[in-house]
């Protein structure tokens, strides 16, 4: 199968750090375990069949905790699409699986520097996100 877009250029569009506290701080350092990495996509259409592709990553606790850091990224990604992928489903697989799937190795880096350079503990993202059985599992 041929890749029917082009990726034009990519960035960090936002970044967002929450620490409130060196309380909060210090729980963070104790408890990163318990801190996990969700994800959200969505696009926005722009001129020429271009189309910017934004995967926020969300490193918090999901837990009840009153204590609370939170960092969250936005990595952007603007592509050009080919005339040929007008189908609807065509444009959907291209924005939530191939180009996260494309972009995930930069945005992995890139988070694990950012989280480096805030002093976050390290992090260890053990399992990789797997877009196309993401995709799968919301197409059914």
């Amino acid at each position: 199968m041929t890749k029917n877009y082009k990726i034009l250029l990519s960035y960090i569009k936002n970044i967002t750090s929450e620490i409130p506290n060196t309380e909060e701080f210090i729980y963070l350092k104790e408890n990163i375990p318990k801190h996990s990495l969700g994800i959200d996509i969505n696009s926005i259409p722009l001129k020429n069949n271009m189309a910017e592709v934004n995967v926020k990553l969300k490193f918090d606790d999901k837990s009840k905790n009153d204590k609370k850091a939170l960092l969250e990224i936005i990595h952007t990604t603007v592509i050009r699409v080919e005339e040929s992928a007008v189908n609807k489903n065509d444009l959907r697989k291209i924005f939530l699986c191939d180009v996260p799937t494309e972009m995930y190795p930069e945005m992995e880096r890139k988070f694990l520097e950012i989280t480096k350079t805030i002093g976050y503990p390290p992090i260890g993202l053990d399992k990789k996100i797997n877009f196309k059985e993401l995709f799968e599992k919301d197409q059914k």
